[in-house]
């Protein structure tokens, strides 16, 4: 028997991080502060992390995408990291 609780957790990440990250890029659209833009786009890298961690666990769970979740996170870390130095207003 496989258990649902986990499943329902790796996509509700997910959903929450599109949903962060549309609202992101919504609000850059309005006022073009560019952090907004940084967050958006590290929270889309997020998602995309969160996509890989379903696709491994539940989607595909004999394959390994361990190197790829942690290079998608990584860079959603240096994007947001990136934007947090040089966008000081």
């Amino acid at each position: 028997m496989t258990l649902v609780a986990p499943q329902l957790v790796y996509l509700l990440c997910l959903a929450t991080s599109l949903v962060c990250a549309g609202l992101l890029a919504r609000a850059y659209r309005r006022s073009r502060h560019r952090l907004l833009l940084w967050c958006a786009i590290s929270f889309s890298l997020f998602a995309l992390n969160n996509l890989l961690l379903v696709a491994d666990l539940v989607v595909f769970p004999a394959r390994d995408l361990w190197i790829w979740r942690q290079l998608s996170a990584g860079a959603a870390l240096g994007v947001l990291l990136y934007g947090f130095i040089w966008e000081r207003e």
